[in-house]
């Protein structure tokens, strides 16, 4: 059931679009001075070997971080800043390894805020348990990642950002996005939702959202072809259908 493993797509170009998103969101949320709290629903193993055999069965990384890696200096400076996060994680300066989405966040949040990490594999969760066991004010969980709304929504910090990209191996995992989005918004409408959009469902739900009324951004982003579409609800308040 739990075949999934990210490993093999691990830096590609939906990474890198999804990751310096993320970056900007949490940099973003870093500028006031109280705590917020990070939500990863799908959290994966934390970290990735470029190097492995999992990553070097497609290579897709070499379409992704590798075409930026080493362009640093010569990028516009929200992509440097996440650039920079990616060689971070590889101190040795070679891209051996690339942080998944808590990573990110470990390298960005800082000891006051909160990150609530969900993983149901148990090699990837043992793994990221271990990785993350020594940041302050963290819980790394092996429930299911959709529970996560109820679990943490509304956060003890008020201010709050979740991220929800599961595999989707399993096909209700569709049904059950749009569930956990819209129970989101409707537990803590002024969280800032990320939703990866594989799928024009979880697009058209999302715009439904808007056209509703809810207080909802929706920046449409195609993960092959980069932005295809923009979309703003009026009096929009900065959640993310990437």
């Amino acid at each position: 059931m739990l075949a999934y493993r990210h490993a093999f797509h691990a830096g590609n170009h939906a990474d890198v679009l999804k990751h310096l998103v993320l970056t900007r969101v949490l940099r973003y949320m870093g500028e006031k001075d109280k705590p917020y709290t990070l939500i990863d629903t799908h959290a994966g193993a934390g970290g990735y070997s470029i190097e492995g055999r999992y990553a070097q069965k497609n290579g897709e990384y070499a379409s992704g971080i590798a075409r930026l890696y080493d362009e640093a200096d010569t990028l516009p400076a929200p992509l440097a800043d996440y650039v920079g996060l990616v060689r971070a994680f590889n101190p040795d300066g070679q891209l051996r390894q690339y942080p998944g989405s808590p990573a990110i966040a470990n390298l960005v949040l800082r000891d006051t805020d909160r990150l609530r990490a969900y993983e149901l594999h148990p090699t990837d969760h043992r793994i990221l348990a271990t990785y993350l066991e020594s940041r302050p004010n963290t819980q790394v969980s092996d429930r299911d990642g959709f529970g996560a709304i109820k679990a943490e929504l509304p956060s003890p910090t008020r201010r709050a950002a979740l991220l929800m990209d599961p595999p989707y191996e399993i096909k209700t995992d569709y049904g059950k996005v749009l569930t956990a989005l819209r129970e989101a918004l409707e537990r803590a409408p002024d969280t800032v939702v990320m939703v990866p959009d594989h799928d024009d469902r979880v697009g058209c739900a999302l715009q439904r959202l808007a056209q509703r009324g809810q207080h909802l951004a929706v920046v449409g982003l195609d993960l092959v072809g980069g932005v295809h579409q923009q979309r703003r609800a009026p009096r929009g308040r900065g959640q993310l259908g990437l």
